[in-house]
């Protein structure tokens, strides 16, 4: 391709409404223009860098044994009305209607679809297992679009669904994705880790994440420094440590109320007391999707996962109760509220439990309890693991190992789904008995163009993009330093032949600019490699080759260069 030839509209200035130097960077070298909030068009190179991840992803999928098709993008609501996902899924569903007012949807996956195919389909136990990929548009009408490619409204996915007789085959082509997903990831030249993840509204029972490390990442992941455990932060299970129970004849404080005038979060009463905020129970009022307000304690160092906290409240919701709610059921505003003697079902953290010495709300306003005893003070209805884990909290699947947190770009995810979908849509086949079974199945995503984004998170500096070898729209830029110049013209349009014939993927810039512009152009847009064609180096029967990842320089000859290039991009793939 020619740079003249080329759609790169380039910009010199920063986009205002971009906050993440992947959307900053699309946008400044040419690849993407927003059409309305959360929606993009592609421009040539940004197609081009798409391409090749999913020239990848194919490579891979097929060679694990998954089978491509394409379904459609709209799907009717009795589709998802048999799933119960058309009233579940939420807003983020974008409904509409056709000329003859039937109900429909634009596809934020394809469970439903791809289960409807299947039922109408197979019959015998002979005809699986299956995995059926496929790789399309999606819609997901986002509360909050932002961050360019990384949550937008419209995005390109990869979606693959498994099919199986039974639980085991399920689990192996589980273990046969994650696979999968290691190599497409690794072959797009970033830096991820797999870690344990909820479900959300996809459903299933186990699932683990695929995430880019990069510190823009909208998502919070915990490891362990000694084993494998990974985890995203609201899946990530804590170890507790609860004090010692109190020994035989061990004195206690009496329970005191004092006055705290005005002063109601944790930082604000423990300056005042002179305590630290670990000291501290917080009480949380959460509204369920059942209307039960309910309160949930955590140490006041900690923070509530209200992933957890819904999971062993056994409801799809529960958000914070607005202060007139509170008040309304407990005669108090939240800030002075405690468990002691509270007119509401109360579940505690672990770290709660046999908790002394600490400081609780005394249900009444301008005021605080002190040397609260859990065990003597009050009952809650049940402990459990309700909090955020944090660096430093001990792993839960080793001795001695501790938890590290850093910040993740989720590119994928894996879930097993089991019979989720497949007994409320009667999707079953007959086994060797005759008999109709549920099928098993799977489910295995991948964001094609979250991916893009998530590769400049992990590989750019002050100048622009620095593409991986594997998806750059380009791998080797041709620029001579004066087009116009005969000499340089013709070796630059002989080399860009020569590496075409080579099957290098290149792009010569045949602009009549200045030197300067064409390097800040070709910095910015972030192609691996720069073959540089000048008057002087050019005399000397050699191009200078430079290294965008780390501005390393190198003559090479003349004669050998399409070679010698061609080499140096096998060796970096």
């Amino acid at each position: 391709m020619r740079w003249s030839k080329t759609l790169i509209p380039t910009l010199k200035e920063v986009p205002a409404d971009a906050e993440v130097i992947s959307h900053k960077l699309l946008v400044r070298a040419g690849f993407i223009r927003q059409i309305s909030r959360g929606v993009y068009d592609y421009f040539p190179l940004a197609l081009k860098v798409i391409r090749k991840i999913e020239t990848i992803v194919r490579d891979e999928m097929d060679r694990a044994g998954a089978q491509e098709l394409l379904m459609p993008i709209s799907s009717p609501a009795e589709l998802w009305q048999e799933s119960g996902r058309w009233e579940h899924y939420g807003k983020e569903l974008m409904r509409f209607k056709d000329r003859h007012e039937r109900d429909f949807c634009l596809g934020p996956t394809h469970e439903e679809i791809v289960t409807d195919l299947v039922r109408r389909s197979v019959r015998s136990y002979r005809e699986l297992p299956l995995n059926l990929y496929q790789i399309q548009t999606k819609f997901r009408d986002e509360v909050r679009p932002r961050f360019g490619l990384m949550r937008g409204r419209e995005f390109i996915m990869k979606d693959a669904y498994s099919f199986h007789t039974d639980i085991d085959d399920c689990r192996r082509e589980y273990d046969n994705m994650y696979q999968t997903y290691k190599r497409i990831f690794t072959r797009c030249g970033l830096s991820f880790r797999p870690v344990e993840a909820d479900t959300g509204a996809i459903g299933g029972s186990l699932s683990h994440e695929f995430q880019v490390l990069a510190e823009s990442g909208e998502d919070a992941i915990a490891s362990c420094n000694s084993c494998d455990y990974a985890a995203n932060v609201e899946k990530a299970e804590i170890k507790a440590s609860q004090p010692a129970g109190r020994a035989n004849g061990e004195a206690l404080a009496n329970l005191e109320k004092v006055a705290t005038p005005g002063k109601k979060t944790v930082p604000e009463v423990a300056s005042f007391l002179k305590l630290n905020a670990e000291q501290f129970i917080k009480t949380l009022v959460y509204k369920t999707d059942g209307d039960e307000l309910v309160a949930a304690l955590v140490r006041g160092d900690h923070e509530i996962n209200e992933l957890k906290l819904r999971t062993v409240l056994g409801c799809r919701e529960a958000v914070l109760a607005d202060e007139t709610a509170v008040a309304a059921a407990t005669g108090v505003v939240p800030g002075y509220l405690g468990p002691i003697g509270l007119k509401l079902r109360v579940l505690a953290d672990l770290s709660v439990q046999r908790m002394r010495g600490a400081v609780t709300g005394a249900n009444e306003a301008n005021a605080h309890f002190i040397q609260v005893d859990q065990e003597r003070d009050f009952t809650p209805s049940a402990f459990a693991d309700l909090r955020l884990a944090i660096g430093g909290d001990p792993c839960p699947r080793c001795a001695g190992g501790k938890l590290e947190t850093h910040r993740g770009i989720e590119v994928g995810q894996v879930f097993y789904l089991g019979t989720k979908y497949s007994e409320k849509m009667g999707a079953t086949f007959l086994d060797a008995e005759g008999h109709a079974q549920p099928i098993e199945m799977g489910c295995y995503g991948i964001g094609i163009s979250r991916l893009v984004a998530a590769a400049i998170e992990q590989n750019h500096d002050a100048n622009g993009i620095i593409w991986p070898f594997s998806i750059a729209p380009f791998q080797v830029l041709v620029l001579p330093i004066n087009y116009k110049e005969e000499k340089l013209r013709d070796a630059a349009e002989r080399l860009y032949q020569e590496l075409r014939q080579a099957g290098v993927d290149v792009l010569l810039d045949d602009r009549d600019e200045r030197p300067g512009v064409k390097f800040k152009d070709a910095d910015l847009v972030g192609i691996p490699l720069r073959v540089t064609i000048g008057a002087k180096s050019l005399d000397r029967g050699c191009y200078e080759l430079r290294w965008r990842r780390d501005g390393k320089t190198e003559e090479i000859a003349v004669g050998d260069a399409a070679q010698t290039i061609k080499r140096l991009i096998a060796q970096a793939l």
